[in-house]
């Protein structure tokens, strides 16, 4: 019986996470927001990522399972990945968190462009999402409470993901249903991840949790490297590392009050 509420609550946080993509959304597609302070937003989100990766996913699974499970899971993730992210960006999805101001080549494509491309598009941003969401249902499982850093991570990211994203998709003549339609749909899959994450993972034995763990780790890694700090650095000023340590410090403060 007690699992019930715990998956709810593991759905509820999920949705508050994925919620903040539809919250970029609307200020990217409505607002014209400056570059600059998009790519601030992503650094810091990147930096908060950074640490909850590291001492909140990383370093729970080493706990629970060793280094063996730790370092497996994580390489598994990545790989997953980026398989994923090679395959969808030959089909016009590989800057679909650029925000449209980019030169040749570095801006999402019109379905005119690219057949196909906005497909590429939401699964793209599918992809991304997943690993994240999954994180926080995985989160529950250590002690039947959420951990507040793994979701203030995602939220914090989420935001300028689909700030920016939906700024280019806007560039490349995307109306605003397929623009929202994509977003709340992420959002419902992130739900839905959340609870998966703690309702199959948590009958797993702990050697296996441990991986499993480790596996979102490495996902949300590799899309960071692949994906959002590309997009932050490519409208860097000169404080956008600076931006980033303060993400990473912000988040391994909460981890560790």
């Amino acid at each position: 019986m007690d699992t019930i509420p715990e998956a709810v609550l593991a759905g509820l946080w999920g949705l508050v996470a994925g919620s903040a993509l539809l919250l970029g959304a609307a200020l990217g597609y409505g607002l014209r927001v400056p570059s600059w302070l998009v790519a601030t937003v992503m650094a810091f989100g990147a930096g908060v990522l950074i640490s909850a990766v590291s001492f909140e996913l990383v370093g729970e699974s080493y706990d629970q399972g060793g280094l063996g499970p730790a370092v497996a899971g994580t390489l598994a993730g990545g790989v997953a990945y980026t398989a994923g992210n090679a395959a969808l960006a030959r089909r016009g999805a590989r800057h679909r968190k650029r925000s449209g101001d980019g030169g040749p080549g570095q801006r999402q494509p019109s379905e005119a462009q690219q057949e196909g491309s906005g497909v590429a598009l939401a699964l793209g941003a599918l992809l991304d999402g997943v690993p994240e969401s999954a994180a926080i249902g995985v989160s529950l499982l250590d002690g039947g409470e959420v951990s507040l850093v793994t979701v203030v991570a995602v939220f914090l990211s989420n935001v300028p993901e689909g700030l920016s994203s939906s700024a280019g998709m806007r560039a490349a003549g995307r109306r605003p249903g397929y623009v929202f339609g994509v977003w709340g749909g992420i959002a419902a899959a992130s739900t839905a991840s959340a609870v998966l994450g703690y309702a199959v993972v948590g009958g797993l034995p702990t050697g296996v949790q441990a991986a499993v763990t480790a596996v979102a780790a490495g996902g949300i890694l590799t899309m960071l490297a692949d994906t959002m700090i590309p997009e932050a650095f490519a409208r860097a000023h000169l404080a956008i590392g600076l931006v980033l340590v303060c993400g990473f410090l912000v988040s391994f403060g909460l981890s560790h009050a």
